[in-house]
């Protein structure tokens, strides 16, 4: 029986998508053209954006059709899934919010409507190779709204060890 591909994978139009083709391209010093957490931005605002039902479909929904997708026993009603997508589109439109209205149009544009460097630029009429430099802003923006950092940060207090005892204090397990 063949192994399960993994999650990422599965992934819809990841080929296709200008954020993959950043984050698997080098640049002269060796590093990916976008960081990770940029990378994670951007997907995750894509992610929200498609839940949220802002691309237009383009043929019938079957995917709740299809027996067996991981999902929990029981369909899930209308009522839910319009839940769904309207606090998707709080937070779509709470991180491009955050994002600011100069930025918002390119991540959009670029992580949403797979739109690539190039037509971005040629559509807004701006020189090239000048999209990336915008879009990086626009990544670290959202980054920093979603929390995503490239070193992961906890609280100050959690760098102290804390303990009621002297040193070489053992307590009794009676």
């Amino acid at each position: 029986m063949p192994a399960a591909q993994p999650r990422a994978s599965r992934r819809k139009q990841t080929a296709e998508s200008p954020l993959e083709w950043l984050h698997t391209r080098r640049g002269a010093d060796g590093e990916p053209l976008i960081s990770q957490a940029a990378f994670d931005a951007g997907e995750r605002l894509r992610a929200d954006y498609t839940r949220a039902g802002f691309m237009p479909r383009l043929g019938p929904d079957l995917t709740g059709t299809i027996p067996g997708r991981g999902r929990k026993a029981g369909a899930r009603g209308p009522g839910e899934i319009m839940d769904a997508a309207l606090m998707a589109r709080d937070r779509v439109n709470a991180a491009l919010t955050s994002a600011g209205s100069d930025l918002a149009g390119v991540a959009v544009d670029i992580c949403c409507h797979l739109k690539s460097l190039g037509e971005v630029e040629r559509e807004r009429g701006w020189p090239k190779r000048s999209a990336k430099v915008v879009l990086d802003l626009a990544l670290s923006r959202l980054a920093a709204h979603y929390g995503i950092g490239e070193v992961a940060k906890g609280p100050v207090r959690a760098r102290r060890i804390e303990h009621w005892g002297a040193v070489g204090y053992r307590p009794d397990i009676e």
